[in-house]
């Protein structure tokens, strides 16, 4: 009896060789594959049978054993749903050879694994790998092929070793392959010897995560490995997650020990903490300041090295200084040339911007920031003497000496527009290649004025490359609206560089009679304060809030839409917010109803799925991460131009071209998670790009994200109309919560100590 009740719990198998492929998709190993059946725990009628999962493809004839479970599926019928699966090693000549000419193996085809069979036998696969130089012994195997073979022998088996090891810890295909690509042949031993490294190396791999691992390899719960390797996970989401540049030794502690109780295992002590944190300051993995203040070392010398950096540009005197005289005479050369006159305030800002080695601008809608930049660029040159005629200079050689830059590529775009001289990303002007950036304090970028716009979206580790890669000589100057949401990353730089009150800086605060005429830019200015007009619900020309529940949100939304696309506007002109992913009013749902009215499937549309997104010709994409090799950076939208089969280019795989502003990039399967649909997106996402269209439901179910400061960025990304829609009381509750939370920085502290 006893025997019975633990075959009960044994673990299931189905022993065969493959013989069919039905399905398979590179994308995420997820196949469907007709077996021959040689043993299984569970006697089937059938010698055949299917076998269903997530895993490295198998292949025709070869002998594997797959572990897994019997289900009944209501179409197929029975099916054996695959956790994981080992290939049994071929221990014929023929299997051998099919084996090595299937394609996995870089450089062999069918008449090259014959030779290497008759050379090297049944064992030619372990010879390889444990002595590479029996391969030269092979008529036609150079040494270059030799360790091409070699070193495709020795990745796939670290491969499959390594799928198989972390399937055991439900660690799905993506994940598994961005371990194995970040490790290559030493993943299993990082997996078996280091398991918390992944912490530090891997997006997605958190503490409990890596515990797991670590406990099955042998770590012991009450390890100081183990106590290590929870505070760092504690940093990198204070850091990453909630935007602190560092936190309190009694906040890492308490977290920290909190993390581990979760855990289970072993109860750790406050002094065991403590110690753990000073053994970690000594091996660099974190930083002590003021035996107070726990950082992680980027964001540490990050913050030390821009505050040197600000506090040298701003004491730091020009090398010309110009009589007003002369000041007063560009200035007006620039005013006749653009047919405007300055108002008081922004001509202040001007003077104090070209006669100052540092400078803050900072104001909201409306009050003529873009006049005063696109002044100080004017004035200057004609200070300098400078030429503003592109065809007079080289990239290389002798390259533009004005500077526009912006953290995305859309506000980027949006400086081009607005001054008429050439603008890019802060990645791209530092030359970020994905890995690391080509400017730095040893090869600094070339300039004499360098104006940064949309500030506030900046975060000190960005900051600080920046500041490292640029020229003594140079003259700052650094734009932003205070009131906008602040960095996504570490830090709130520009809201600390406006607390060190000695900086130099001009608030432009005047709203043009222009802009006065805009009830947006009105509404904007009344959030600002904590206001909420009494027109809110007033029909007006430029705005309009329509009221209804949470449930009927996202019908609102579309019918509005529907009535734009009527008026010939198209969804490019059209952007719907939303502060939250999930929900019945989340980003993800109002994307799928929206593509179904933008952009509906038809036969005359390719389409692909990639997760739980359909993709099809036409569509609206937001570009989610920086690719620095394509210029095309986190924030970019694009709209896909054209889909090809994997048949159709020489590539021979699936893609999918995306325009970005009229210029193609070729993306992929391997890179679709780095797009998104774009009919809607984040607030945060829309950060330094404005559309003539902006459509921002509010609903309670947001009540987490219902803050002034989103509400204030979300309506400002409109430039001609703004329409609301949902709860007229969320709307009250976002604009008058000024509780943005704690955001630990020590900035402002070292911007007045020469650090």
């Amino acid at each position: 009896m006893a025997q019975e009740s633990l075959s009960l719990f044994a673990e299931t198998y189905v022993r065969g060789h493959v013989i069919q492929e039905i399905f398979y998709n590179e994308e995420n190993w997820y196949g469907v594959f007709r077996v021959r059946v040689e043993e299984t725990t569970e006697p089937i009628k059938d010698k055949e049978t299917v076998v269903v999962g997530h895993f490295p493809r198998p292949h025709e004839e070869e002998l594997y054993t797959f572990y897994g479970e019997w289900k009944v599926h209501p179409k197929f019928g029975s099916q054996y749903i695959v956790s994981r699966y080992e290939r049994e090693t071929p221990k014929t000549k023929s299997g051998v050879e099919r084996y090595l000419a299937s394609g996995l193996f870089t450089g062999i085809g069918k008449k090259l694994a014959k030779r290497i069979v008759e050379h090297l036998g049944v064992d030619a696969l372990s010879v390889i790998a444990d002595d590479p130089d029996q391969l030269q012994a092979i008529p036609g195997i150079s040494p270059t092929r030799a360790k091409l073979i070699y070193d495709s022998v020795l990745e796939h088996r670290s491969l499959e070793r390594t799928m198989v090891f972390l399937y055991e810890f439900g660690i799905g295909v993506h994940l598994a392959l961005r371990i194995y690509q970040t490790y290559k042949l030493a993943t299993m031993t990082v997996l078996t010897e280091t398991p918390y490294k992944l912490i530090e190396d891997i997006q997605g791999i958190g503490f409990k995560r890596a515990d797991e691992i670590a406990r099955a390899t042998g770590v012991a719960a009450s390890s100081p490995e183990r106590l290590q390797a929870a505070a760092i996970y504690i940093m990198q989401e204070a850091s990453y997650g909630e935007g602190n540049v560092y936190l309190p030794m009694k906040d890492v502690c308490e977290r920290t020990l909190q993390l581990l109780q979760e855990a289970g295992g072993h109860t750790f002590t406050r002094e065991e903490a403590e110690g753990a944190l000073q053994e970690m300051h000594l091996a660099q993995k974190l930083y002590y300041d003021d035996d107070d203040k726990i950082y992680l070392p980027s964001l540490f010398f990050a913050e030390i090295g821009f505050a040197k950096r600000v506090r040298y540009y701003a004491d730091r005197e020009p090398e010309t200084v110009f009589p007003a005289s002369e000041f007063y005479s560009a200035l007006g050369k620039v005013e006749d040339e653009l047919g405007i006159t300055h108002a008081p305030t922004q001509r202040e800002a001007v003077e104090k911007a070209v006669s100052s080695g540092f400078m803050l601008l900072t104001g909201g809608p409306g009050t003529g920031k873009t006049t005063v930049i696109r002044g100080i660029c004017r004035v200057f040159s004609q200070l300098h003497g400078i030429s503003l005629d592109l065809k007079k200079y080289n990239q290389h050689e002798n390259p533009f000496p004005i500077l526009l830059v912006a953290p995305t590529g859309r506000a980027a775009k949006r400086m081009t527009e607005t001054t008429g001289l050439p603008a890019m990303t802060i990645h791209r002007l530092l030359g970020w290649n994905g890995q690391q950036f080509e400017h730095d304090q040893e090869q600094q970028v070339r300039g004499r004025l360098l104006i940064v716009d949309e500030m506030s979206m900046v975060d000190i580790w960005l900051a600080n490359q920046l500041f490292r890669a640029l020229p003594d000589d140079i003259q700052i100057i650094l734009v932003g609206d205070p009131d906008q949401l602040p960095s996504v990353g570490p830090g709130n730089v520009l809201l600390d560089l406006l607390s060190a009150d000695f900086l130099p800086r001009v608030q432009l605060t005047d709203i043009y009679r222009q802009a006065e005429e805009s009830s947006i830019i009105r509404l904007a200015h009344d959030i600002r304060q904590g206001k909420v007009p009494d027109d809110l619900l007033t029909f007006l020309p430029d705005r309009r809030f329509f009221t209804s529940s949470p449930q009927d949100v996202v019908k609102i939304v579309k019918q509005i839409c529907a009535g734009a696309v009527k008026k010939g506007y198209t969804a490019k002109d059209i952007q719907v917010l939303a502060p939250m992913y999930k929900g019945v009013a989340g980003v993800n749902q109002l994307n799928a109803e929206l593509q179904a009215l933008f952009n509906p499937g038809s036969e005359t549309k390719r389409e692909i799925t990639f997760g739980e997104t359909v993709f099809r010709t036409g569509d609206k994409v937001l570009q989610l991460v920086n690719n620095a090799e394509e210029h095309v950076f986190n924030g970019d939208m694009g709209e896909i131009e054209a889909i090809f089969r994997p048949n159709e280019n020489e590539e021979n795989e699936e893609q999918m071209v995306i325009s970005f502003d009229g210029r193609d990039v070729v993306y992929r399967r391997s890179q679709y998670h780095q797009l998104t649909l774009a009919y809607c997106c984040s607030v945060h996402k829309s950060q330094g790009s404005e559309f003539p269209i902006v459509i921002m439901p509010f609903v309670r179910n947001y009540f987490r994200m219902l803050r002034r400061k989103l509400a204030y960025t979300g309506i400002t990304r409109s430039k001609s109309f703004l329409i609301m829609c949902g709860d007229q009381e969320a709307f009250r509750m976002a604009v008058e919560n000024d509780d943005e939370g704690v955001r630990y920085s020590h900035l402002n502290q070292r911007l007045r100590v020469n650090s």
